[in-house]
């Protein structure tokens, strides 16, 4: 599994790790993030169970287990959390974050040890070593209970399913054109996601924020002037299609 580094500002970085060429055949290709701060880290969309060895050794390379002390789940998905079983035994003083809607179904995957630590609606703030995180809502994009995560010194928003693309996992990390990369996108969004006024309630909270990084789950990720081009962008695109059909 490669891992790139998003952000390092002395003790505090982010690390991507994905465009797995071992991966195997026939499961989606997706990003997992870690994101450190002194002696604790947090391990966003960890993914499903088939990663779980890949990414453990992975990660390892840049934090003790010891020291990671947290998870974030953005929603209920397999591809983002069917790890936790594992992710139990070697953690076992973790916290796992995800919407408070989910508990009960997330803890199918395997939670005996790490804490579930429910996310409200409207979101929250937590520490993580010497840096602020917030949980940002982004309800019905495409889950019903979702979170993004927004580092608001680093400027990189953690944006799940919102700016995501199905492709191999040989593409390039980075948008370099959204002309090019739109049509990549289209139908993922169309089809994932249910609600256009959920989508306008989400496009209106982060237009607020300074965003250098826009790093979805799956694909590439977005550097400025992209993301401001793919808001305007899925701000037009009407979704829920698949109901005309």
């Amino acid at each position: 599994m490669l891992a790139t580094t998003l952000y390092e500002d002395g003790d505090h970085r982010w690390i991507m790790f994905g465009r797995d060429p071992k991966k195997p055949q026939g499961i989606i290709d997706t990003n997992q993030y870690l994101i450190q701060s002194g002696k604790h880290t947090m391990l966003l969309d960890p993914g499903g169970i088939e990663l779980f060895a890949p990414m453990l050794s992975s990660v390892l390379k840049f934090a003790p287990a010891d020291q990671i002390t947290h998870l974030f789940a953005s929603h209920q998905d397999p591809d983002i959390i069917s790890s936790l079983g594992l992710w139990d035994q070697a953690l076992p003083d973790a916290k796992l974050y995800s919407p408070w809607l989910w508990e009960g179904f997330i803890r199918h995957f395997g939670m005996e040890r790490i804490e579930y630590c429910g996310i409200p609606d409207e979101g929250m703030t937590i520490t993580l070593g010497n840096i602020q995180l917030q949980f940002i809502p982004a309800h019905y994009l495409h889950s019903s209970g979702n979170f993004h995560v927004w580092d608001p010194k680093a400027q990189i928003l953690m944006s799940g399913d919102v700016g995501a693309a199905l492709e191999e996992n040989d593409a390039p990390l980075w948008v370099d054109s959204m002309e090019r990369h739109a049509p990549k996108m289209r139908k993922f969004h169309q089809r994932w996601m249910p609600s256009n006024e959920a989508k306008l309630d989400w496009i209106r909270r982060v237009r607020g924020l300074d965003i250098n990084i826009m790093a979805p789950q799956h694909g590439r990720l977005f550097k400025p002037p992209f993301v401001h081009e793919f808001l305007d962008w899925f701000e037009a695109l009407p979704v829920g299609t698949a109901i005309r059909g």
